[in-house]
């Protein structure tokens, strides 16, 4: 019975697997991933360490993408209405996917980069030098120091609500970007404007305060102006 009972837990297990790889798109997309990554190690000849981070990496978005799923369904089961604390457990259960997926990606970076030829590290070296590499790092950075203001102070969420305004830091970061990659005044001009009407929506429609808005948006500028300085200029 024992040997049974194993064998059938075993089983449940593979079902359980089957299923949300059947119905769930984010592990269909981990799994493609995972055996794109796998297999490019193959042919790349990597070293045992590299198999071993790969696979444990892959291994750590694939539980985290179940144990979500898990989560989600249980709540289904047990709430028939909106429980804030319900959605707030969907929400960290992602988060620990999303973390799980950074991670990842770390480490294919530090995996594969040794391994490509001299031809595309120069190439690496001009995109890290370009003005759109450099915008996107500028709003990453813009996008954790907002969200890391949001969750230290305790109020709103990034998209709505609390200090600093999120909207109003892209929109002040995508403006000095243009400022910077354009060298136009009338271009820069426009910018500001398109800025100044995000500002405005945010403060019009009643979602954040006229502090909120202008840190926001000086968070966003200054973060900008600082990695265009240093990497750009």
């Amino acid at each position: 019975m024992k040997n049974r009972s194993l064998l059938q837990s075993f089983n449940y297990a593979i079902d359980g697997l089957i299923y949300v790889v059947r119905t769930q798109r984010n592990m269909k997309i981990h799994f493609a991933v995972a055996a794109f990554a796998l297999g490019l190690a193959l042919f790349l000849k990597l070293e045992s360490w590299a198999f071993i981070a790969l696979i444990f990496a892959s291994a750590l978005v694939m539980v985290a993408e179940l144990i979500n799923t898990a989560i989600e369904a249980t709540i289904d089961l047990v709430t028939t209405t909106y429980d804030p604390i319900a959605g707030l457990a969907k929400d960290v259960a992602a988060g620990a996917v999303l973390l799980a997926s950074i991670n990842a990606v770390i480490v294919a970076y530090f995996v594969f980069f040794s391994k490509l030829n001299p031809y595309s590290l120069s190439l690496i070296q001009k995109v890290r030098q370009s003005p759109a590499h450099i915008t996107v790092i500028s709003l990453l950075l813009v996008l954790i120091t907002v969200v890391s203001a949001k969750a230290w102070i305790g109020s709103g969420s990034f998209l709505k609500g609390g200090w600093p305004s999120g909207h109003s830091a892209i929109a002040g970061a995508l403006f000095t970007a243009i400022a910077f990659i354009s060298h136009s005044p009338i271009v820069a001009t426009l910018g500001l404007a398109l800025a100044l009407l995000v500002f405005h929506s945010r403060a019009d429609a009643g979602i954040h305060t006229t502090l909120e808005i202008v840190s926001g948006g000086l968070i966003g500028i200054l973060i900008t102006i600082l990695i265009f300085q240093v990497f750009y200029m």
